[in-house]
């Protein structure tokens, strides 16, 4: 699951990345990556992992509504099937107190979801965790400053922009990332529901590998309507 890391030197100057020569974005992947993120309840839990998503996310915020804190026992979370990809989701968290928390709930990747730098993401890269990095969409988008990231990321999280660090129940306009041309793949998020199913399952953009389904699928924060999320699935996923 671990993607290549080229080096940052490899990429100087893309189009719309000023400085060098062209780099290919990697191919879309012939079927789109499923994460479905803040979970914290039990019951749901066991219901959506079910339903075999790629990834399932738990988040470490306190600030979130979807926070995990002593909700939802390590254990229920480390008894996930071996074949989907448990993350913790922070925020402006410290290296050591994420690695702690990876290690108790038995996590194998992070989603940094803050102003965390490179070097946070070497580290744990190196720690040997899957690294997803977010960054806000708003109007308008620069991947100049993503450039630093692409040697220790597996992947990038593309959201929108709003008054919390992720969670905003909007989307952007994801015809902003059809001139994507760095390397590393990404997520789609950002108010992503039943209603766009048929759009997601026929989107070709550049370097887009995944999405990440969240309050669209809820019944109450953190709580996800597995009936809703597996319609979400067999959509996405052809037979």
């Amino acid at each position: 699951m671990k993607t290549p890391r080229p080096n940052l030197s490899d990429l100087a100057a893309t189009p719309g990345v000023p400085g060098a020569e062209a780099t290919a974005a990697p191919a879309t992947p012939s079927r789109l990556l499923i994460k479905v993120c803040g979970m914290r309840d039990a019951a749901a839990l066991t219901e959506v992992a079910a339903l075999g998503p790629d990834f399932l996310g738990f988040i470490f915020a306190p600030k979130s509504p979807r926070f995990v804190g002593d909700v939802l026992a390590p254990e229920l979370v480390q008894a996930l099937p071996p074949t989907i990809w448990k993350v913790g989701v922070f925020v402006n968290e410290t290296t050591e107190n994420i690695l702690a928390t990876a290690q108790r709930f038995g996590l194998a990747a992070v989603q940094l979801h803050g102003q965390e730098t490179p070097a946070q993401c070497e580290e744990l890269n190196e720690a040997g965790l899957l690294v997803m990095k977010a960054f806000s969409v708003g109007e308008k988008i620069d991947f100049a400053p993503l450039l630093p990231y692409v040697p220790y990321c597996d992947y990038f999280l593309f959201d929108t922009k709003g008054a919390a660090p992720g969670g905003n129940g909007a989307t952007f306009k994801w015809n902003l990332l059809q001139s994507y041309n760095l390397p590393v793949p990404y997520f789609l998020a950002g108010g992503l529901g039943l209603e766009h199913a048929a759009e997601l399952a026929n989107l070709r953009l550049p370097g887009l590998a995944g999405v990440d389904l969240n309050s669209g699928f809820e019944t109450a924060p953190g709580v996800k309507d597995a009936k809703r999320v597996g319609q979400m699935l067999q959509a996405l996923r052809p037979l």
